[in-house]
């Protein structure tokens, strides 16, 4: 009976067929795959821009691997544990997992990091941005299934895709954002990057996922926040049993099929791998896991079907060397948050390696870099133009949710839903219509 709270939604006297045979989980699923933020994925950029080409990797083909890869290493846990009662008690339904997992990227805006940053910028005086914030709120306030609250989707599947458990409020460190210049856009992106939380909207929301689930010295453990050297802001600590796992397949499917795509494009060349890998130290990343590095270096850098071998090989690899233990939130009963997922020592330190590899030489690439920057500058002076006159130029649906906001913080979040809910496409269109001298038409569609 303790697990059943977790199949409770938000919204309770919650519409379905009478005849529905589907469980709760199953229902989520749905209404996430024939949802539109769903949707707008597949124009969304992954870490490649959109026109390179349609065979690299967008947000939506991302989060389908992602959801593939986090089924797998259910599968796995299921099996490596199937003498413990307790953690296979707690271990998700595959329709679960696999709705956290293709939910897990909803939020995050067109344009990437680089529209990430320009929401926080635009929003620094209103709560601020971050895209997993946002895909809470998408999924809890936004979607259009219910007149208010989104998909209203069960308790558990919210908890997993609470990424972390504090809001924009708790977590913000002022002194570590820099200088925003008089021309906003002109920003350094480093230096603006929001804390990783939910926004301080959905309080009421997350009081409610913990309400009667966990208990009061739970919650206190569960919300514990450390520094965070690369923002300079607070974090939360720890995790849910299911957001564990996503992670871990998100991270897998970063790191490898990234990698993927920046070989097919020749961004990471063989030299960048040797490099990167060649000393003893780097190959031993490689033997300590029990895999043998010049094989890998010669499959990933051969043929096409060599390299998929090879992918394939690495992924399976990082799954299987995965398992459940204690996730050490302080007095934890609850198995949710008293189990997480995690990867062997070993493993894990290949994986960030190939990760950090990536990151060099593709993400800050400045090709990338410049695009992000591009977008980083379309968005904000989107938010100047909406802002500046809203209800001249927000369209019918975007002016009567500013009507009713009350106040001005509200008003800029109705702004910010709005952008932030944007494809790259439709981002485009949007500021080729407002600021590109051509004479356009009434009739244009975005």
């Amino acid at each position: 009976m303790a697990m059943k709270i977790w199949e409770e939604r938000f919204m309770a006297s919650d519409p379905y067929s009478a005849n529905d045979v589907r469980n709760e989980w199953e229902r989520d699923y749905a209404r996430l795959i024939h949802s539109a933020a769903f949707r707008r994925l597949q124009s969304k950029t992954q870490v490649l821009g959109l026109g390179e080409s349609d065979f690299y990797r967008t947000r939506l083909t991302h989060s389908m691997e992602v959801a593939q890869i986090g089924t797998g290493i259910l599968r796995w846990l299921k099996s490596k544990h199937d003498s413990d009662n307790e953690i296979l008690g707690a271990l998700p339904r595959s329709s679960l997992m696999n709705t956290i997992c293709l939910a897990h990227d909803i939020g995050h805006p067109p344009f990437g990091h680089g529209g990430e940053v320009a929401l926080n910028v635009c929003m620094r005086n209103h709560g601020g941005f971050e895209g997993n914030g946002q895909t809470l709120r998408i999924l809890s306030k936004l979607d259009k299934y219910t007149e208010k609250n989104g998909m209203n989707p069960t308790r558990r599947m919210l908890l997993g895709i609470l990424k972390y458990p504090a809001s924009y409020s708790q977590t913000v460190q002022l002194d570590a954002y820099g200088k925003v210049p008089e021309q906003r856009w002109l920003c350094k992106a480093k230096e603006q990057h929001p804390p990783k939380c939910y926004l301080d909207d959905e309080r009421e929301l997350v009081q409610w996922i913990f309400k009667d689930a966990l208990t009061d010295i739970e919650q206190t453990a569960f919300v514990k926040l450390k520094h965070d050297e690369k923002s300079g802001h607070l974090k939360s600590v720890y995790k849910g049993l299911d957001t564990s796992i996503m992670e871990l397949a998100d991270d897998i499917s970063y790191s490898l099929h990234d990698l993927e795509d920046a070989i097919a494009l020749g961004m990471v060349t063989q030299a960048d791998w040797r490099d990167h890998f060649e000393s003893d130290d780097g190959k031993a990343l490689f033997s300590n896991c029990g895999l043998n590095y010049d094989d890998i270096t010669k499959e990933l850098y051969g043929r096409s079907h060599m390299r998929k071998k090879a992918i394939g090989g690495l992924v399976h690899k990082f799954i299987i060397s995965t398992y459940v233990t204690d996730s050490e939130v302080p007095g934890a009963t609850t198995p949710l948050i008293k189990w997480n997922a995690v990867m062997e020592e070993a493993t894990e330190k290949l994986m960030k390696s190939i990760k950090k590899l990536v990151f060099e030489k593709v993400i800050r690439s400045p090709n990338v870099q410049q695009l992000e920057f591009k977008g980083q500058k379309l968005v904000m002076e989107l938010f100047s133009a909406l802002e500046s006159d809203p209800m001249r130029l927000l369209p019918v649906d975007g002016q009567k949710r500013f009507k009713q906001a009350s106040g001005k913080q509200e008003q800029m979040r109705a702004i910010c839903d709005f952008i932030a809910g944007m494809t790259d496409e439709y981002a485009t269109r949007f500021y080729e219509k407002l600021y590109y001298p051509h004479k356009g038409s009434i009739f244009d569609r975005l």
